[in-house]
């Protein structure tokens, strides 16, 4: 009788408080019954056992919970809840004193993501219990800086002490293995929607490092415009989930918007308007943004292909613009530097010097892709150069003009870096096959971005040679494929559309097969002839998740095993502001399992 009249002393009670929220009604609950969150009518009878969704599929069935990306390392999560009184969530930083602001910005997007979380402040539950952050890493004597070499691991552990008291202990070697933790902390903080509480896990372990150093985005900003705020919304989901490169593609042939000091004819010239501009301010602000959420903002100036507007005037340039366009490039309008021109190289070291101050980066990329010797060869006065240097002008003529540009140009690079010989990155091109990657790029400097197929036989022969390479197979992670033709009818080149399961499953390690040592990781691209702000949301998520899990955690099981907790984790993406694309129904997300084809097939 007494548990009885508990049962509806506490059932009024959420009457009352429902009654009171007519706008926030909550009429189920979930119940963990064999590995499976099953949603239930909240009654008199089940009331003391619902759950919350969060909650149920926090520990029901999987022995890493709803994290995302998963662990490499030893998990443990109790069952145990505690809430949580946001107000009192203190955070305690060791050996840090040189990274003050970096983790003070840190601390304030952690409780930026328990904010949006709650729906509605007003309903919140009063109380819960105090937690403390507690962050443990070294002095570190200089700013904090991601490279290769950088440790991203970390040890979490949570514990409550007799009090009730909630802390959470996060030991790693620097600033960015902290920074994992403190993600991962985030995601055993969920809003309970029944008791309308924050909730911590009382007791948890983690050990977690990333198994590949490099995981990233790629944008490219030249073909159409995107504001500085999309750009950190994209930086945003990227530290949700472990990403930690952003190459932006700034430059092309198409628009030239970036300000550089010395050359601001470049932007003036070249961007599609003054407003579509990225000031110094802009990038620093960019650089900074990234780097408190644990990325690196690399640049990439594409050359001697891929440039354009912007270059008008200088006579340093072929074929700009020229028709009929399929002569002389991949698609409108064409341009290429012309490697004969001396003064050329004077006005790449300015624009190389802007981008190593204002990144300051670690590795850099210098592009290298789609030369088109057609083009070249259009030109007279390249003509009559190659000519008194007693050059033919067959193709492997061209391709030594072209290696003769990249020494230059790698030349300046070294020049503005104070010959600290960054790493060097550049696409798969006709200069990085045989015969003339060997004679041009030197494996020890050069870094080869592979962007054909999986499959394709050449990258072998790259890594043969040693190279080290980053992965970004056109096949499974180009995320603008699938949709209209825009230089003519049907699909675009690289359709069909690629769905997060083929990127989950696009495994490194058999594409490089042997040579997998030689894998740095992977990065997906958005190319966007055909996508801009407005819609950069839905391609990148929840599709670069799928990628980041792959690269961080290189899952052994596929998709499958997956799928309810991306479906879980696309839901936190739009909480925190993202706009991912549905993944199915939301009925599949409160019906945990039900909607597979397949689903009943072993029980048939």
């Amino acid at each position: 009788m007494k548990r009885t009249a508990l049962g509806v002393a506490l059932l009024l009670a959420l009457v009352a408080q429902l009654t009171a929220h007519s706008s926030d009604d909550l009429v189920y609950g979930f119940e963990c019954r064999n590995g499976v969150c099953q949603k239930v009518e909240l009654s008199e009878e089940n009331f003391a056992k619902a759950i919350s969704m969060p909650v149920c599929r926090l520990f029901c069935g999987s022995s890493i919970g709803t994290l995302w990306p998963k662990p490499t390392g030893a998990v443990r999560l109790d069952t145990l809840m505690r809430q949580v009184d946001i107000s009192f969530i203190d955070f305690n930083v060791n050996g840090t004193a040189r990274q003050e602001k970096l983790w003070r910005a840190a601390e304030d997007r952690f409780m930026d993501m328990l904010d949006a979380q709650i729906p509605n402040r007003k309903i919140l539950a009063l109380g819960g219990y105090r937690m403390s952050v507690n962050i443990n890493t070294p002095d570190e004597p200089t700013p904090a800086r991601l490279t290769l070499e950088t440790d991203e691991s970390y040890t979490l552990d949570i514990d409550t002490d007799a009090s009730g008291h909630v802390l959470a202990n996060i030991t790693a070697a620097n600033f960015f293995g902290a920074r994992n933790g403190l993600e991962t902390l985030a995601q055993l903080i969920v809003y309970d929607d029944i008791r309308r509480e924050v909730q911590v896990t009382a007791n948890a372990s983690i050990s977690d490092a990333p198994v590949y150093k490099w995981r990233g985005l790629l944008l490219d900003t030249s073909r159409n415009y995107y504001s500085v705020k999309s750009i950190k919304r994209t930086l945003e989901g990227m530290a949700l989930v472990k990403l930690n490169t952003f190459h932006w593609h700034i430059t092309d042939s198409h628009s030239f918007p970036l300000e550089v000091k010395k050359r601001p004819e470049l932007h003036k010239l070249g961007a599609y308007s003054q407003r579509q501009v990225y000031t110094r301010r802009d990038v620093a602000e960019v650089v900074e943004y990234g780097r408190v959420r644990g990325i690196r903002v690399m640049p990439e100036f594409d050359a001697p292909a891929h440039v354009g507007e912007g270059w008008q005037h200088k006579n340093m340039t072929a074929c700009f613009n020229a028709q009929p366009w399929k002569s002389f490039c991949v698609e409108p309008p064409c341009g290429q530097l012309d490697p004969t021109v001396d003064e050329m190289y004077d006005v790449l070291e300015d624009i190389y010097g802007t981008m190593y101050e204002q990144f300051n980066p670690d590795v850099f990329h210098m592009g290298g892709d789609e030369v088109s010797t057609n083009c070249w060869n259009s030109s007279k006065p390249i003509q009559e150069w190659m000519k008194k240097q007693s050059w033919g002008l067959e193709t492997a003529d061209f391709m030594r003009l072209w290696g003769h540009f990249q020494t230059e140009a790698l030349g300046r690079v070294d020049k503005v870096a104070n010959g600290t010989h960054t790493p060097i990155i550049l696409w798969t091109s006709g200069l990085t096959e045989e015969p003339f990657i060997d004679q041009y790029l030197n494996p020890e400097r050069y870094i080869i971005q592979i962007w054909t197929t999986g499959v394709d036989p050449k990258v072998k022969k790259i890594l043969e040679r040693g190279y080290k390479i980053i992965v970004s197979n056109y096949d499974a992670l180009y995320f603008d494929c699938g949709g209209a033709g825009w230089v003519t009818d049907g699909n675009n080149w690289c359709s069909p559309y690629i769905g997060w399961q083929k990127v989950y499953d696009n495994s490194l390690k058999s594409i490089a097969g042997d040579y997998e040592h030689h894998v740095l990781g992977a990065e997906a691209a958005i190319w966007s002839e055909q996508i801009d702000e407005h819609t950069l949301d839905n391609r990148f998520w929840p599709r670069a998740s799928a990628l980041a899990e792959r690269l961080w955690s290189n899952p052994t099981g596929g998709w499958r095993e997956a799928e309810s907790r991306l479906l879980l984790h696309r839901q936190r993406l739009v909480d925190n502001g993202l706009g991912a694309e549905a993944m199915q129904p939301q009925w599949c997300l409160q019906n945990e399992h039900e909607c597979p084809i397949d689903a009943y097939d072993a029980q048939a």
